[in-house]
């Protein structure tokens, strides 16, 4: 149930229902009405909700604003509503006020529902594929990756929470120049080591560490081991070698570099791949499908995307290369998608990718979330789709802005507990999981984001995560140290919840009321910040509240078991939304 939607309705029905009778009576005549807002207003003294329908009528009515409102308010019997008064305020709004039961009717609905409070049937179980991190294999996860594994992780679970039926994937980029760059440097890394001067390294160090260190020095590329520019300088290219050759010695040393390149891969790629899983996993992020680019070369879906570009007749030769008109269908420049060697450039595959995604597994919508870097990929792909008979709508990109990570209000590249490189996994030595998940998903997607690292770590109301568990888990040790006492939670049918009608009482319940709209309007702007934002004004109004109103020692046996039913029905939505950030929700703090 959606409280605040429901409210929004039941005022808007009985205006409407007001209008028929006043229509039926003569006393307004039989004129096609324009569509009317109820709304809520930013100043709770103009109502909870508010209704243009008096200004947008008059002109059709013939009649003052005013006199509109004040006619259809007559009209209106407010017994057994949400509502216990009707205001007409200004020109003509008509302004309502909610009821003591409305109030009451929230506290038993999260109590009711429990886990399943917030969740809503809006999505009607589309099938919603979301593909997000998607990282290189060839190397470790940066800040960048932790940003959108965050934000995608979040937003399946929301949708998931609005009725979609939504999954995962990561998109394992296993082909193409990258895999040939990461074969090129592992050869030349495993070279190094067969030779003379490899050898002597090899022998005489200790560890990985060492031979990494000695090879590739403290300064990337080295006089004694010189590597071109087109290969990655990383340690744990070095670490690949040493390890196969730790376990095959130089058997790789006469073969054709082809040869030793495609069985260095062999070896090394998927221990990649399981790393990025391993890292994930520690994220508390699972996918439903690990999707591999080199399917779609196996199993000649490229080649069929290519020759549907030939047949949809968007392509033309130029240069000896096969050029796809995307300019025609809306993109900046039209591209190449065979090179004139023969070889499909990289958006070929992509391509094929997503006509998979919505034509051959028939995903209903395809939500990619890509860096900012990618702004001209996308209408160059969803022209691609219109090509092929695609409806480009049912994909949808988000694009994320990068991250810029600061210590003590200086810019930050490395751990400070390891002292590596910063990427997803040191970046988790240094912070909780709980504040990374929950500081990345603090500013939408396409908002530039400074991460304070000293403030992720701070056990203050500063720290938005901690003020948010630290609610959580204040209101739990309310409800245990009452317990201890005798007292325990009542059951809402055994509560008289009309005593709570106190201001700071009733923006709390408000504020519960307000995670199903909350939940819906996350999914459709595809916006899990929005969760965040509500997790923090949640907290800061139970806080609110708890200041102004004592619970263990409240006037009157009534008033406390209602308030405490109050903090319970808190504590059970908090849970809820952090567990849709996949944030611990403490019992103890």
């Amino acid at each position: 149930m959606n409280p605040i939607a429901a409210a929004s309705s039941e005022a808007k029905s009985l205006i409407l229902e007001a209008m028929g009778r006043l229509v039926a009576d003569g006393v307004f005549p039989a004129e096609p009405l324009p569509a009317f807002n109820i709304e809520i207003p930013a100043d709770r003294a103009h109502g909870d909700f508010a209704a243009n329908v008096a200004m947008v009528s008059a002109k059709a009515l013939h009649m003052p604003p005013r006199k509109i409102a004040e006619a259809i308010a007559e009209q209106i019997d407010l017994q057994d509503t949400s509502f216990d008064k009707i205001e007409i305020a200004g020109p003509g709004f008509m302004n309502f006020y909610l009821s003591q039961s409305w109030y009451s009717g929230v506290i038993a609905n999260v109590i009711a529902e429990g886990q399943d409070y917030g969740k809503s049937d809006t999505g009607k179980n589309q099938r919603v594929l979301v593909e997000f991190v998607s990282a290189n294999p060839t190397g470790p996860m940066h800040v960048g990756n932790a940003r959108g594994g965050a934000i995608g992780d979040s937003l399946v679970s929301v949708l998931q929470a609005a009725g979609y039926t939504a999954e995962r994937e990561f998109y394992i980029n296993d082909a193409g120049n990258q895999i040939e760059k990461f074969g090129k440097s592992l050869s030349l890394r495993y070279m190094q080591l067969c030779s003379d001067a490899g050898q002597a390294v090899y022998k005489a160090a200790a560890s990985t560490e060492e031979v990494c260190k000695k090879i590739y020095g403290d300064n990337g590329n080295t006089a004694e081991f010189p590597m071109p520019e087109d290969v990655y300088l990383g340690q744990d290219i070095i670490a690949h070698a040493k390890n196969y050759y730790d376990l095959s010695g130089d058997s790789l040393k006469d073969l054709p570099d082809e040869e030793r390149r495609k069985a260095l891969v062999a070896f090394a790629l998927p221990k990649n791949i399981q790393g990025l899983k391993d890292d994930l996993a520690q994220y508390r992020i699972h996918y439903d499908t690990w999707f591999p680019e080199s399917r779609l070369h196996a199993d000649g879906s490229v080649t069929q995307i290519i020759q549907l570009l030939k047949d949809s007749g968007y392509t033309y030769e130029k240069d000896g290369a096969l050029w796809f008109k995307a300019e025609e269908l809306g993109a900046d420049k039209d591209f190449v998608i065979v090179r004139s060697n023969g070889i499909p450039t990289y958006v070929v595959p992509d391509i094929a990718y997503h006509y998979n995604k919505l034509v051959v597994r028939k995903f209903d919508r395809a939500i990619d979330i890509l860096g900012a870097d990618h702004h001209g990929y996308v209408p160059r792909l969803k022209a691609a789709l219109t090509a092929l008979g695609v409806d480009a709508s049912k994909l949808t990109v988000v694009l994320m802005q990068m991250v810029a990570v600061m210590r003590d209000g200086q810019p930050v590249k490395q751990s400070k507990r390891s002292g590596k490189a910063l990427t997803l996994v040191t970046l988790l030595e240094d912070i909780p999981v709980d504040a990374a998940r929950f500081f990345f998903n603090l500013r939408e997607a396409n908002s530039h984001f400074e991460f304070d690292l000293d403030l992720a770590v701070e056990k203050s109301s500063s720290n938005p995560v901690y003020y948010v568990q630290y609610a959580h888990a204040r209101i739990c040790s309310l409800i245990r140290n009452l317990a201890e006492t005798g007292i325990s939670v009542p059951k809402p049918e055994n509560t008289d919840l009309s005593v709570l009608s106190s201001v700071p009482e009733r923006e709390l319940i408000r504020q519960l009321a307000l995670l199903p709209a909350e939940i819906e309007a996350a999914a459709k702007q595809l916006d899990p910040s929005r969760l965040t934002k509500y997790s923090v004004d949640l907290a800061a109004q139970f806080h609110k509240f708890y200041d102004a109103c004592k619970v263990r020692d409240a006037e009157t046996a009534e008033l406390r078991e209602a308030r405490l039913l109050l903090c319970d029905a808190t504590c059970r939505v908090l849970g809820n939304v952090l567990s849709l950030l996949k944030v611990t929700a403490p019992q103890k703090m």
